[in-house]
């Protein structure tokens, strides 16, 4: 029969005990069978916008509709629009015609250099005819500079024409007109105004659901200005451990995560990735000195790391961008450690039936 005094060194050293095996627990959980309920689901949220400004003429949804690549979201008044490309028509059109028109200079232009030629050439022969008659007092002299003058009049006649042909080319270009400088350049014109017209109308760029939409007919959607935000459909399970608990977590490492709003349910899991680096870990390049952190801890906070986990299973229904998770990572392919954290993870599941 124990006294009261051995009955509470007993209790004591239970105790004791049992603390001692908890701790080291613990230690060894957080290294072999880490578990973080710092964990969240993830969806990449993309704001949309139109890339043209303009009235919204039609709204195709609303708000929490789901959508696929390539639907209509909403559609800006194209009439301005139209009226741009019809302009560019318009503009190419007119550049063909002067380039038709140059053309016909250009011929025309080559008909009057060649009767320039003839008539410089036979300008030539007669001054050289009198040049030879003078050398003989045939002619005077007064005749002789006259046939010169005519003959350099020819001459420089021809070199203008010639000169504007030049002229002519250059200001027509190529004559393919794909390679067409001035064509293209109202070709590039015409495209932009229909690329314009077809950005009227807003498509989502990837599946998703439509959040927080802004947007009504008559209402101004400026360029570049978020409308509405498009939430997709693809989900990831971001986890922060502390930075000694991923020792042995590699890409691959088998996982398992609870989600607050579906208890009692383990999904398997896989880890994908690891985060290069944290926000503390980022130094601004601002010009000053560095300023060490303070800390009058003698034991300071363990930093934590961000993991990316994907299920290895579907989910029975979407859970919105934000929601709550526990993970559970097995870095030991031990029976034992498979045990414990396979445990540890199940109730964790059954506690968030209670909160």
């Amino acid at each position: 029969m124990m006294t009261p005094e051995q009955k509470f060194a007993r209790w004591v050293r239970v105790s004791i005990a049992t603390f001692l095996l908890m701790f080291v627990y613990f230690i060894l959980a957080d290294i072999w069978i880490p578990l973080t309920p710092d964990s969240t689901v993830m969806r990449v949220v993309t704001p949309v916008s139109s890339r043209v400004s303009g009235y919204v003429a039609a709204v195709h949804v609303h708000n929490n509709s789901p959508v696929k690549k390539g639907d209509v979201l909403f559609e800006l008044d194209p009439a301005p629009f139209l009226n741009q490309v019809q302009g560019a028509e318009i503009a190419l059109q007119q550049a063909q015609l002067t380039n038709q028109q140059l053309d016909a200079q250009i011929l025309a232009a080559q008909a009057s250099l060649k009767t320039a030629q003839l008539t410089a050439h036979n300008d030539k022969v007669t001054f050289e005819r009198y040049l030879r008659l003078s050398g003989q007092q045939n002619v005077s002299q007064q005749d002789l500079d006259k046939t010169r003058t005519t003959w350099q009049t020819s001459e420089q006649a021809v070199e203008e024409l010639a000169a504007k042909i030049r002229e002519l080319t250059i200001a027509r270009g190529e004559r393919d007109d794909s390679r067409n400088v001035t064509l293209q350049k109202y070709r590039n014109a015409l495209e932009e105004a229909q690329l314009n017209l077809g950005w009227t109308k807003v498509r989502a760029e990837a599946d998703g659901m439509v959040s927080n939409m802004q947007l009504s007919p008559g209402w101004y959607a400026s360029a570049g200005s978020p409308a509405l935000a498009l939430v997709s459909n693809q989900t990831d399970i971001v986890a922060d451990f502390r930075e000694k608990s991923l020792r042995h977590t590699q890409n691959g490492t088998d996982a398992a995560v609870v989600f607050d709003a579906l208890p009692g349910h383990v999904f398997h899991a896989h880890v994908t990735s690891h985060d290069a680096g944290i926000l503390a870990g980022q130094e601004a390049v601002n010009g000053q000195l560095s300023q060490p952190e303070e800390s009058n801890r003698w034991v300071r906070d363990a930093q934590r790391m961000r993991i990316h986990v994907a299920l290895d299973e579907p989910l029975p229904k979407s859970l919105p961008t934000g929601a709550r998770a526990t993970v559970q990572l097995y870095n030991s392919e031990g029976p034992f450690a498979r045990f414990f954290s396979g445990l540890q993870i199940r109730l964790v599941s059954l506690l968030h039936y209670v909160y």
